[in-house]
């Protein structure tokens, strides 16, 4: 890797990092890319190129990532999509539910117990949303296989 290539690495680090860190603000690409002293179109090609994903894709990601906990600790869906940075509850359901594979109400409605036994660290990893198909057999088959793996065995 030529330190060119590292240094656009660790500006992007930092982008990525005020996404961690500052999810429930208003951020748009142009201030991410500020952030990485790029200009805002080269910021999302070499973002998606180091991360797999754009940096809209995943701030959405993180929002919901942190919704999820507030809906498992009884937040209302409304609640938690402002708290999360969200002003559309209609477009935070649709995300969530593409992420999660179930409405915000369904993942709040059902039991969460296997995640409040985890350690917090297992807990995060094992709850992360991963973008799937709900509609598809395969989207269906990963909710059951992530589902099965949070279900205390008896």
């Amino acid at each position: 890797m030529t330190p060119q290539e590292l240094a656009n690495l660790a500006h992007l680090r930092r982008a990525r990092d005020l996404i961690d860190r500052d999810f429930a603000r208003a951020l748009d690409v142009p201030t991410m890319a500020r952030k990485a002293l790029m200009s805002p179109a080269h910021f999302s090609r070499q973002f998606r190129a180091a991360y797999g994903e754009t940096p809209y894709s995943y701030l959405m990601t993180r929002r919901v990532e942190r919704a999820m906990a507030l809906l498992r600790g009884g937040m209302t869906v409304t609640d938690a999509c402002m708290a999360v940075g969200c002003t559309s509850l209609g477009s935070f359901s649709s995300r969530f539910t593409e992420l999660v594979g179930e409405t915000p109400s369904a993942y709040r409605a059902r039991e969460h117990s296997a995640v409040e036994a985890m350690p917090a660290c297992v807990a995060k990893i094992r709850t992360r949303p991963a973008r799937h198909s709900t509609g598809t057999a395969a989207g269906a088959q990963v909710s059951r296989i992530r589902e099965a793996a949070l279900t205390p065995a008896e």
